[in-house]
């Protein structure tokens, strides 16, 4: 009966829509399933377990688990028929991932980085998932080309050592002022950290910046 309605319907009504192929149609679906919360770079790679045709008009019905990716849908063929499929849509992330081995203390450079697509669901929450989040970083842990890079591996790279003399500037927009300093701590690029003034032999915070400059923040 409902393939009869169908081909009623489809006969009847004037059809715009050309077939698309049937992984295109179960993406769409998927999609829509997550709404809002799909990843700005997720998408879906498309398996089937059954798959009646392998182009459609439309998806009639779907159903899917977004914890195990598993669908079953019901299309519509351009001759009215409704095809079974079923199968996984499993959400891939474009992740940013070492291209060699980097021990700590190398800064990474846009040639340390390659992109590689990973399941969700296998993503840990700490993962870096921006290539602009690790371009310029210090490696802090050793990174395995290929594995995905977890937030507390990397940093700023390190611009001041303790101990280490520093410029202290100041600058107001009315007065600008610098003076020799020495660091007490170890300064990670846009860092506060401790120096002593030489010249008044005062304690002061500054942000650390390359080239061995402590900023004062007014």
């Amino acid at each position: 009966m409902l393939r009869l309605i169908l081909a009623i319907s489809l006969a009847l009504a004037p059809i715009t829509a050309t077939a698309a192929q049937v992984e295109e149609l179960i993406s769409e679906q998927a999609r829509d399933t997550y709404g809002a919360e799909l990843p700005a770079e997720g998408d879906f790679r498309i398996s089937f377990q059954r798959k009646d045709t392998d182009e459609a008009l439309m998806i009639s019905a779907f159903w899917m688990d977004r914890a195990t990716g598993q669908f079953l849908a019901n299309a519509v063929t351009e001759g009215g028929d409704v095809a079974r499929l079923q199968g996984l849509a499993i959400l891939m992330l474009s992740l940013p991932v070492p291209a060699r081995r980097l021990s700590p203390g190398e800064l990474i450079g846009e040639a340390d980085i390659q992109m590689i697509d990973v399941p969700l669901a296998r993503l840990s929450t700490f993962a870096v998932t921006e290539r602009a989040a690790l371009v310029g970083k210090e490696v802090k842990r050793l990174l395995v080309q290929g594995r995905p890079v977890m937030v507390q591996s990397v940093s700023e790279p390190l611009v001041i050592t303790r101990g280490e003399k520093v410029s202290i500037s100041l600058d107001d927009g009315r007065l600008a002022l610098s003076a020799p300093g020495r660091a007490l701590d170890d300064g990670y690029q846009g860092e506060e950290i401790r120096v002593v003034n030489l010249v008044s032999n005062k304690l002061v915070t500054g942000v650390a910046r390359t080239g061995g400059r402590v900023e004062i923040v007014p």
